[in-house]
């Protein structure tokens, strides 16, 4: 074999890291040289000076996930990644991703066989759900800063999957897991063909195709989840959840005069309780049950091809190509909308007086024969606020649906003693949210409303055929992300030294980057001849506007491998990145309908960054490693570009602002809900936003006393600095300094008057430092039953901190942080295998979660309630309590008696274990009673898969 080394481009290949020994003096000429994961030299495989976590096919297949987002959830490592569940009203949109050590998904970099992806956004998160597990051969984990290789984005770590290649057989593999409860029931079918060997014939061709689907869980069929009055104890006394909303139906009506204050519901006052479903009393109004109503876990369905190519073109030169398309939908579906409205407001700085004439007819005739009954004179009333639900026109349903296509070209070959590779990219994918139920067009609620043939305030018979004209059945938005990447990389042996010859690596990549946003025109803003909103979507998000960007970014990179002595090696890379200022087309427009300027907006950034690491061998029983290296992220063009838009209802909060201040007199009684704006940042000079920037570190060792026992242990360290992010609702509306600046006025088009809201703009905010240790430790034998082995990773979370201007250090191990995420101190996972024959294996997996401090609540924030002595829902109350830790077994059987049929039959939550109870009451998709970001709801479930190779 040809001893030189070559070169991969930025983001290449990489072959797995196992357990393997230190490199001796004299290397075996027949052993092949492969890419290591987090390095641009190719090398002999062998456990390296960079913590790589390795997931094989048959580990794959031993961990029972049905999917590329399931199967990155179970690793210890990982934290902090958005879940299907959170696209149930929760702002998932139907992204699924990764997130290295509770660092975030914007700092982990997903490649596809070592190459980028079309982020789902203008960063570089990818959306897991576009990526076929049945194509995956393995995945690598490199959890160290890699940005001196892959560029921006990388700060946190790499996670690269591996497709399967060089295959030449017909295989055939059907799974169907199924919940011993009802609902979330999954399935999924691939079929993988391969032609020629590229060794012998000079080429190969793999094709693949998967289906797979996962039907829907909804709360009510789960009793930890049913209901958002959840009864429970804590300290010996009986409390109960009071997730509730005052948004019902009919609505609830406010009348405020200069004295008072009333709310009442016609429900009440005319038939003596609550009529509709989900819904009952209390203080004058029906609240809306909307946790009952919500799924646990949408209905997922994905379709993929995948196509493969190698050709031999003499010795030297190899072209290839690869080609990945996926369709995949998430279909969500929650509680009706939920829609303050007005019938009349008397703005208290103007004195003026606006009247919606739609709604006041209904009003007079349904709420004003019962004010006398509430001593209100209808005279004195000043304003007029009801509070609908949309139950009538049905549950919201969102089908988001993402379409992907990656496509890769290149060749690689030898020239004047210098291993060369080229490669063309074009990665894109296209989100699209479609209405499928339950929102509603303004306008044609509004009419009906006004012309009697609906009235919101009152219970009525088929009022759902009445409301079926103005209930939507098309796109509400779209979103476009596009990346074209060429890359150029060479690589050779430079110099000797003692250990062995030094090799050298350079390479280069050029990245175009495009994205557009395309709000449906029911929300978006004014265009040409539209002065004013064309339409306001009641249930959605009126007041988006167009986004047309694009950007260019390039890079170059040189790595040096200095085999010092025969145990000990060192590795130092340079890279250097250059981004420009985004360009923004000039595709929307402002409150005037006038088309907003074009241009460059923002600041061009560019950046250095540096890695240093080490491998020492003392003996082939151990092996010590180490690294440092220094990181950034460049802001992306959402954080730039972004025009102002209406981000939805904030949690409940009691009003920010207080009087005398002018914007007090728009505030609600009690803890509210208030509205959200988010804005990019494009301003230049001192004002522009910066290049995040990192320091990180690892050190570790790997001890094989014997060929039983294996062990490795890692501690690595990330701080970053000058962090991009937005405060959090939590800081916007309790800290007073921070609600002086960024609460104001709105004018709601949906409301149709002045509401007090929280804007988001994303700053150079935050500073944070992460710190943990990651183990490995493999323990195997023979038995007089067979051949067993334990594998036990794990990681123990040291330090997760936050410190933001103005707010302080927030940690948040164990507990909530204003964001309402929870890092959990420690997870693990520990697999016990039993091989009998090389036909018959078990095995048994625990998989433990810490437990953690559950969100504390005031009284203000009315989410818990005392529960007296005869069940009957008390007052309010302030709690702090804990969420005990999570533990689960699966276990599997895997037999292949018959020839070239492999069965598997594997229990899921074999101990049908229920997910630890939380009192949270936000962050994810409006489940209740547990939190759905960070345990399955499913329960114990019973799946099999059987796999043929012709």
């Amino acid at each position: 074999m040809a001893r030189s080394v070559r070169l991969i481009c930025a983001g290449g290949l990489v072959l797995g890291m196992q357990a393997a020994w230190a490199q001796t003096s004299a290397e075996p000429e027949n052993i092949t040289r492969v890419e290591i994961t987090g390095s641009s030299i190719k090398r002999i495989a062998k456990e390296g000076s960079l913590p790589v976590q390795t997931l094989t096919r048959a580990d794959i297949e031993q961990s029972g996930a049905n999917n590329v987002a399931d199967l990155v959830a179970q690793l210890p490592s990982m934290q902090g990644f958005i879940t299907a569940s959170t696209s149930v009203n929760g702002g998932g949109a139907g992204v699924q991703t990764a997130s290295i050590h509770a660092i975030g998904t914007q700092y982990t970099l997903v490649l596809l066989n070592g190459r980028r992806m079309a982020p789902y956004g203008t960063g570089s998160a990818v959306n897991l759900a576009s990526i076929p597990l049945s194509a995956v051969d393995r995945v690598e984990i490199l959890t160290d800063g890699a940005s001196t290789l892959y560029g921006s984005d990388a700060i946190a770590g790499v996670v690269n999957f591996i497709l399967k290649k060089n295959n030449q057989d017909l295989a055939i593999e059907g799974t169907f897991d199924a919940p011993q409860k009802s609902g979330g029931r999954s399935s999924n079918v691939s079929i993988t063909k391969g032609w020629g060997d590229l060794e012998n014939d000079g080429y190969n061709l793999l094709l693949a195709y998967s289906h797979d689907q996962q039907k829907e869980l909804n709360a009510k069929q789960r009793d930890f989840a049913k209901s958002g009055v959840h009864k429970f104890e804590h300290n010996g006394k009986q409390y109960a959840t009071w997730q509730t909303s005052i948004n019902s139906t009919p609505a609830n009506v406010e009348v405020v005069t200069a004295n008072d204050d009333v709310v009442l519901n016609t429900d009440l006052l005319n038939k003596g309780s609550c009529t509709q479903p989900n819904t009952f009393a209390r203080s004058g109004a029906c609240r809306f049950d909307y946790a009952s109503t919500v799924q646990l876990l949408p209905e997922l369905k994905r379709d993929s091809i995948f196509a493969s190519g190698k050709m031999k073109l003499g010795s030297d030169t190899t072209l290839f190509s690869e080609l990945v398309l996926s369709k995949f939908t998430n279909t969500a579906r929650y509680a009706p909308a939920a829609q303050p409205l007005t019938v009349f407001s008397t703005d208290p700085v103007t004195g003026v007086k606006t009247i919606n004439q739609n709604y006041i007819g209904a009003y007079n005739k349904s709420i004003v024969p019962l004010l006398a009954g509430q001593k209100v004179n209808p005279a004195d009333v000043t304003d007029a606020l009801l509070y609908y639900r949309g139950a009538d026109a049905g549950g919201r349903t969102d089908e988001y649906r993402t379409d992907a296509a990656h496509f890769v070209l290149g060749a690689d070959t030898s020239y004047a003693g210098w291993d060369v590779g080229v490669a063309y990219t074009h990665s894109q994918n296209k989100q699209t949210d479609e209405a499928l139920a339950g929102y509603m067009s303004g306008d044609k609620f509004e009419e009906l409303v006004r012309s009697g043939a609906y009235n919101p305030f009152v219970s009525s018979e088929g009022a759902a055929a009445i409301l079926a004209p103005a209930v939507l059945h098309q796109q509400l938005g779209a979103t476009k992300s596009k990346i074209d990447v060429a890359s150029a990389h060479a690589s050779r042996e430079v110099f000797a030294l003692p250990g062995g010859p030094a090799s050298l690596g350079m390479g280069a990549d050029f990245t175009k980057q495009s994205y557009t946003d395309s709000p449906s025109r029911i929300a978006q803003g004014p265009g040409p001849g539209n002065p004013g909103w064309t339409d306001v979507e009641i249930g959605g998000g009126t007041g988006a506007q167009a986004l047309d960007a694009t950007r260019n970014n390039w890079g170059a990179f040189a790595e040096l491998l200095m085999p010092i002595a025969s145990n000990f090696e060192a590795t130092t890379a340079v890279r250097y990145d250059s981004y420009d200022a985004v360009n923004k087309h000039n595709n929307s427009y402002d409150s005037n309908g006038k088309l907003a300027p074009s241009g460059k907006v923002g600041e061009d950034v560019a950046k250095a960054t540096y890695k240093l690491s080490a491998r020492y061998t003392p003996s082939q029983q151990l092996l010590l490693r180490g690294s440092y290296g220094t990181g950034f992220k460049a802001p992306t063009m959402n954080n730039i570009a972004d025009p102002l838009k209406n981000a939805g209802s904030s949690n409940a909060f009691p009003c920010p602002v207080k009087s005398p201040d002018p914007r007090a007199v728009y505030c609600r009684p009690g803890s509210s809900e208030y509205g959200l704006l988010d804005v990019g940042n494009p301003a230049t000079g001192a004002g522009a936003l910066k290049a995040e920037e990192s320091k990180q570190a690892t050190l570790g060792f790997r001890l094989e006393p014997s060929s039983m026992l294996s062990f490795g242990l890692d501690l690595w360290d990330v701080k970053l600095k000058n962090q991009i992010r937005t405060f959090s609702q939590d800081q916007l509306y309790t800290n007073p300094v921070l609600a002086n600046q960024y609460i104001a006025v709105y004018a709601d088009p949906i409301q149709k008057s002045n509401v007090l809201v929280a804007i988001r703009k994303p700053l150079n905010l935050a500073s944070s430092h992460f710190q943990g240790l990651d183990w490995d430790t493999t323990l195997r034998g023979n038995t007089p039953i067979g051949r067993a082995s334990v594998n036990w990773t794990g990681t123990y979370m040291l330090k997760a901190e936050q410190e933001t201007p103005g707010v302080g250090v927030e940690k948040s191990i164990g507990r909530f942080n204003s964001y309402d995420d929870v890092v959990f101190r420690v997870i693990s996972k520990v697999v016990f295998t039993l091989k009998s024959s090389d036909k018959l294996s078990n095995s048994l997996t625990v998989n433990y979660r810490s437990g953690y401090h559950d969100k504390p609540l005031t009284e203000d924030d009315a989410a818990v309630r005392v529960v007296n002595a005869d069940g009957s829902i008390g007052g309010v109350v302030a709690m702090e309590r804990d969420v005990k830790s999570y533990t689960t077994l699966d276990y599997q059987l895997k037999a292949n008696y018959v020839k070239n049929l492999t069965l598997t039959a594997g229990i899921k939550n074999l101990l049908n274990q229920d997910p630890s109870f939380s009192i949270r009451n936000s962050g994810g998709g409006n489940q209740v009673g547990y939190d759905g970001r960070y345990s399955d709801p499913l329960g114990r479930s019973f799946y099999l898969t059987a796999n043929y190779k012709f």
